[in-house]
């Protein structure tokens, strides 16, 4: 195969997958009409319709998708081996690119990204907010971070947090004119703050456990939002109440800004897990950074006597 047939190709896949041809183009540094030039050439040599064309989109024909579908992997294993290249040099280097919960992002990789940047000048880093379930080889990704009970299937993940506590608070100014609930089932009687999916567009169901057995509710309230900063900073307005992560409001709570509730009830769920794709070869970039998440962890574990679990391989299906 001649280098230009193998370029066109991979132009091609970076198309199909962005759905844009200027997009596509900015990726790859050339004008728009050169890559659409490109691209019909490929089509002619081929002597098929890969690209459905319109004034305002483009998509894979079903020629075009069953191209694809041969060429991701091939393309994925190229990559891999040009970046594995990298443990030749004395240092990793290249970008990743990570989807993360914005939770995750400030309490677990943001703490450690100035020493990783330190260690690995290097190395660059892309994080994406996204608090729902994307798709990380269809959209690029490097690797993802999300709870250890929503992980996409056939992962390879990795602990990179402790579990994680859930409080139920409120502010004194909205308890001040309501009795505190001294059971989940009291909450009917309140305003309660939701969090809404973006993908699917029902609301969280508030877990709770009694007598060691866990339980669901269904909550009502005047306000819900998709982000959980929007949900603290309205039960700190007096809103009504929250149900959030112990992390995020254990200052607040000492401060006397907001009040615990429930805590007999509330339970402990799985932590965060960085996750990505099952390759014969992790980029080196990608380990390194695996490497000091883990470390990160194992010094906050070892202080509390705790030992880390190994590397696991998902098989459930993605809670989308």
């Amino acid at each position: 195969m001649k280098r230009d047939e193998l370029n066109d190709l991979a132009a091609f896949a970076l198309v199909a997958e962005l759905m844009s041809f200027t997009q596509a183009a900015t990726r790859l540094g050339m004008s728009a009409s050169a890559l659409s030039h490109a691209m019909k050439s490929l089509e002619s040599r081929l002597g098929m319709r890969l690209l459905a064309r319109t004034t305002r989109s483009v998509r894979a024909t079903e020629a075009g998708e069953r191209l694809l579908r041969t060429l991701r992997p091939a393309l994925d294993d190229i990559q891999a081996g040009i970046g594995a290249l990298s443990e030749l040099r004395e240092k990793p280097s290249g970008t990743l690119r990570i989807t993360t919960l914005r939770q995750a992002a400030n309490s677990v990789l943001l703490p450690m990204i100035p020493d990783f940047l330190a260690d690995y000048p290097e190395i660059g880093l892309e994080l994406t907010i996204d608090e729902g379930l994307s798709d990380i080889v269809a959209d690029r990704y490097d690797a993802g971070i999300r709870h250890g009970h929503k992980l996409d299937r056939d992962m390879i993940a990795v602990r990179i947090s402790a579990d994680i506590k859930i409080a139920v608070v409120a502010s004194p100014s909205y308890l001040a004119k309501r009795a505190i609930p001294k059971h989940p089932r009291e909450l009917a009687e309140h305003h309660c703050i939701n969090y809404r999916y973006t993908t699917s567009g029902g609301t969280y169901l508030w877990q709770f456990e009694e007598d060691g057995r866990p339980f669901q509710m269904r909550v009502e309230g005047h306000l819900a939002f998709n982000d959980g900063d929007m949900i603290l900073a309205s039960a700190l307005a007096g809103q009504g109440i929250a149900y959030v992560f112990e992390e995020m409001v254990t200052d607040h709570v000492v401060k006397g800004r907001l009040t615990r509730m429930l805590e007999p009830w509330c339970p402990t769920l799985p932590g965060y897990y960085l996750y990505h794709p099952s390759r014969r070869q992790t980029p080196p970039a990608l380990s390194a950074m695996i490497e000091a998440l883990r470390t990160r962890l194992a010094q906050a574990e070892s202080q509390r006597g705790a030992t880390m679990p190994p590397l696991r391989k998902t098989r459930q299906k993605a809670n989308r």
